[in-house]
């Protein structure tokens, strides 16, 4: 069983704070890669900051996601991705046209559910890492909430309640899941 569990959606909509919930209960989790590259370009030459060049830093996230899914496939229990390659690929592809997304979906697949944050103003801040704003990011969600059926990925938008819920929520829809195979 894939045991690689993409939790994507909307910037801003609790995917990073919904990890740390998943590590306090002892999961794997990968952290998403836009703010790993952010970090590092901030601290070296800036060329593939998503502010000056969305291309470059979509290619970056690209390979950084990749490693993170090989790394991920070594772990024995649940591993959940703050993001991953196929958001990636959708930017990517989205900007410059480039058809990498189906192709580099089929190679690296990931568990079958994906769990979508929704738009979620009310908690939606902008950051260091985070400049864009919010209607930005509720168009990402929109590509986002198409792409990921059309890869035949079976999406689940969480619903807006405390982080707590949340990861029971996820935990027990993957739960179940098991159990009925």
């Amino acid at each position: 069983m894939n045991r690689s569990v993409l939790i994507s959606g909307c910037s801003g909509g609790g995917k990073s704070t919904l990890l740390a919930e998943l590590a306090a209960r002892g999961h794997a989790i990968i952290e998403e890669p836009g703010r790993r590259i952010v970090k590092q370009e901030l601290e070296g030459d800036c060329a593939a900051l998503p502010w000056v060049d969305m291309a470059a830093f979509a290619r970056r996230a690209i390979e950084m996601a990749m490693a993170d899914y090989t790394t991920a496939r070594e772990q024995a229990g649940w591993t959940f991705f703050d993001r991953g390659l196929i958001d990636a690929a959708a930017a990517l592809q989205h900007l410059t046209g480039e058809p990498v997304l189906e192709k580099l979906s089929a190679a690296h697949r990931y568990h079958p559910r994906v769990f979508l944050t929704p738009p979620w103003p009310e908690i939606y801040t902008t950051d260091p890492e985070r400049r864009h704003g919010f209607d930005e990011a509720v168009a990402e969600y929109d590509r986002l909430a198409a792409v990921y059926p059309k890869l035949g990925y079976d999406v689940v938008t969480l619903p807006k309640i405390v982080v707590a819920d949340r990861a029971d929520f996820i935990l027990d829809c993957l739960s179940r899941e098991t159990r009925q195979q």
